[in-house]
């Protein structure tokens, strides 16, 4: 991942929360695109549980079409496979979007995809825990930002998998809950490491969501606090 982009993200966020259809309050989905694009994502990775939703096709389909990155699919079998590409099929993301079917563990190890940046996951999945050790040990190998994000994590609020000391990890209760995992490269924590003598502590970041009263637009920005 390189420098954050406002306007990638804001106009992920925008092309997802379209396509979903979806009232006044943001979504999960809307804010999966938002992270992804914003940080210019080039592999998404997603390790679903069974057939991916329609809101996830949905929101790296528009972060990998703004950031001109793709996404990949990992499916447990060929049944959530056909479905898979029947949900795909019904959105304008299909060569963004691409699936393959395996051990998600195994697969997360590959050579191809140790240059993922951005690792989504299902907090549903049976091996949650062997599932999370494998996204962490593959994007320690980028050489990019890299974040890890687990959906649906009130399915495992009481049960967090363990995080590896190089990552930072924050929950986030929208949608169904996000478990937000990230690491820092080693260039950017060097160039952090400097500026910090001068600049003093690191500032953290926030979601603000707003809706125009008169036009009914949605606009979220990301802010320093």
């Amino acid at each position: 991942m390189a420098t954050w982009s406002t306007e990638s993200a804001t106009k992920a966020f925008l092309q997802t929360l379209k396509m979903g259809k979806r009232g006044k309050e943001p979504s999960s989905a809307e804010f999966i695109a938002a992270l992804a694009a914003g940080n210019n994502a080039q592999l998404m990775v997603v390790v679903c549980a069974d057939t991916v939703g329609l809101s996830t096709v949905i929101a790296l389909g528009a972060a990998a079409k703004e950031t001109g990155g793709h996404a990949v699919c990992i499916l447990p079998g060929t049944k959530e496979l056909n479905a898979s590409r029947n949900i795909l099929g019904s959105t304008v993301y299909e060569e963004f979007v691409e699936f393959v079917v395996g051990d998600a563990q195994s697969l997360l190890m590959e050579e191809y995809f140790q240059d993922a940046d951005f690792v989504l996951v299902d907090c549903r999945m049976r091996d949650l825990k062997y599932v999370m050790e494998a996204g962490q040990r593959c994007l320690s190998g980028c050489k990019r930002n890299a974040c890890l994000v687990a959906y649906n994590a009130l399915h495992c609020v009481n049960n967090v998998p363990q995080v590896n000391n190089s990552f930072k990890v924050h929950f986030l209760p929208i949608g169904e809950g996000l478990l937000m995992v990230s690491r820092v490269s080693s260039s950017t924590n060097s160039s952090f490491s400097k500026g910090s003598k001068n600049h003093g502590a690191q500032k953290k970041s926030r979601w603000v969501v707003k809706v125009d009263q008169f036009t009914g637009e949605e606009h979220v920005y990301r802010i320093t606090v």
